[in-house]
């Protein structure tokens, strides 16, 4: 999936759990899951030879293999994708279409909890007395247009995002009213997105 014009938060948590070129706010990225998961390794080879992105993550494990590609040019980041789907003979129709397993809010987070989710988070601090938002989608790899179309709904704190595996997580906070609207706003843009029923 291609994710144009990536939020100022959701780029500064990236930034800080990748392994390769960081995405800054403005990009455009490319995140793609796929099994078997060592295919990932030939995909992100073909991508950085048909175009000028850059490699932010790589990521293989039991199942899936996962990457994120970047670039500051939307363009750039297509012809990375129509290598990656020239390569396996697909199209964006070929695409499993995502689906929301659950949402959940939880207002005014108990300090204990607060503190048991810090201890794992990647992003944001979890404060106290915070409403907190949850959501879970599959594929896993959605996650990442969740999180980002969460920011661009409402002003929270993105706390932790959870992109590979079986299912992504998206961990979010702020107002009670901010995380509704950013749930809202996230689960609108899983739901938009086309493809195959898997």
């Amino acid at each position: 999936m291609q994710i144009d014009r990536v939020q100022p938060k959701f780029a500064a948590y990236v930034g800080s759990t990748v392994q390769g070129s960081i995405p800054l706010a403005g990009d455009t990225i490319l995140v793609g899951e796929l099994a078997p998961g060592n295919e990932v390794f030939t995909l992100v080879d073909i991508a950085l030879k048909a175009s000028r992105v850059e490699a932010t993550s790589q990521i293989v494990e039991r199942e899936f293999g996962f990457f994120i590609l970047r670039s500051p040019s939307n363009a750039e980041v297509s012809a990375a994708r129509d290598a990656i789907l020239g390569e396996l003979s697909a199209t964006m129709a070929d695409r499993l279409k995502p689906r929301v397993e659950s949402t959940q809010v939880i207002t005014s987070v108990e300090p204990y909890q607060a503190q048991l989710l810090n201890k794992w988070s990647s992003g944001s601090m979890l404060v106290p007395g915070q409403t907190l938002g949850i959501v879970e989608v599959s594929p896993a790899a959605y996650i990442a247009i969740a999180a980002n179309e969460s920011e661009k709904s409402a002003e929270v704190d993105i706390i932790e995002v959870r992109s590979v595996g079986r299912f992504g997580r998206l961990f979010f906070s702020g107002s009670e009213a901010a995380v509704n609207m950013a749930i809202a706003g996230a689960v609108a843009s899983i739901d938009a997105i086309d493809g195959k029923d898997g």
